[in-house]
């Protein structure tokens, strides 16, 4: 999955009436059906594995975001982030690692229904995270939410004979991330590329051993092969740039809102394409995870809209969900 971005709402350019721009709706519908279809193109590199094309992800977004910071003039800011920043960029950036590993996996091994279960859940777990670290007081409608997807985790953990730790490591690893991505002064592309300056030298020498050993598949497998592996540099970068531009033009309550096409994508691809099994136990599970989700929707729209005491600061609707 699923990388994030940092959003700027006060560069918003919805109009006073607070109607989304047609474009920017647009903008932000392909990045997050782009992030939906992640599924049908990771599931097209084998036969390397989830490490290598780990890997090759990192690798190929690093060299894609060097043109990108150029071209944008990208590289002052950087030059003045400090130390501090440089120690959250690192730290987020074995997180997004992490993520991403762990979505390859869940694709190459069969598991797309429990990443789609992982991002539903993002939302959630970054409220959570909101209690747990930042101290944060939540609404009664975000505590129905949270108790309904409390109550659905415990289902699914029944259904799954398992904690559903593919789920839970996405949506845990993400919504850190996320959190740390706040602390980090930067736009989300010189936050990318700020990452992959610290990831993009130790993926290249992976990938460099992994082929001086015999053990990778870049050169081995054909020229489609290696193209579709250096794909995986713009099909991170792409929608991950339409996502920043919509942000830009829509309200953060219409993102909120959008961003659920990403885990729905995905949860009818593992159904219908990769035909997971689906007892009724675990749409019972998804089900309730589903009800919490319209309330938490519910409740934030209805924050957004609500008139603030003047000098109360803004409340933020559901954090997006950004990038497999």
């Amino acid at each position: 999955m699923p990388s994030t971005t940092k959003l700027h709402p006060n560069r918003s350019t919805a109009t006073p009436e607070n109607r989304p721009d047609p474009k920017g709706v647009a903008l932000g519908a392909s990045a997050y059906l782009l992030w939906g279809l992640a599924p049908a193109y990771f599931g097209l590199l084998a036969p390397a594995g989830p490490v290598e094309i780990l890997a090759q992800r990192l690798t190929w977004t690093f060299v894609v975001m060097l043109v990108v910071a150029t071209v944008t003039r990208r590289w002052l800011a950087l030059r003045r982030l400090p130390g501090r920043g440089w120690a959250m960029v690192a730290a987020a950036s074995v997180l997004i690692s992490v993520n991403w590993g762990t979505y390859v996996y869940s694709v190459t091994s069969g598991h797309v229904v429990e990443a789609a279960l992982g991002y539903f859940i993002n939302p959630l777990i970054s409220v959570l995270l909101g209690i747990v670290v930042l101290r944060e007081r939540l609404r009664r409608g975000q505590w129905i939410a949270l108790a309904v997807a409390g109550m659905a985790i415990a289902v699914l953990t029944v259904d799954y004979g398992r904690v559903p730790v593919i789920a839970l490591v996405l949506a845990l690893s993400f919504g850190t991330y996320g959190l740390l991505k706040k602390t980090v002064p930067l736009d989300s592309a010189g936050s990318l590329t700020a990452e992959g300056l610290i990831l993009g030298p130790l993926a290249i020498g992976a990938v460099l051993w992994w082929q001086l050993t015999g053990q990778g598949t870049f050169t081995d497998h054909g020229v489609g092969h290696a193209l579709l592996l250096v794909a995986a540099g713009p099909v991170t970068v792409v929608p991950l740039l339409l996502f920043g531009a919509a942000t830009r033009r829509i309200p953060l309550a219409m993102v909120g809102l959008l961003q659920y096409l990403t885990p729905t994508l995905q949860f009818v691809w593992g159904v219908l394409v990769a035909r997971e099994p689906m007892p009724a136990s675990r749409w019972i599970g998804f089900a309730l995870v589903w009800v919490a989700l319209v309330v938490f929707t519910v409740d934030a729209v209805r924050a957004a809209r609500r008139p603030r005491h003047p000098g109360a600061p803004a409340r933020q609707p559901t954090a997006p969900i950004a990038g497999d």
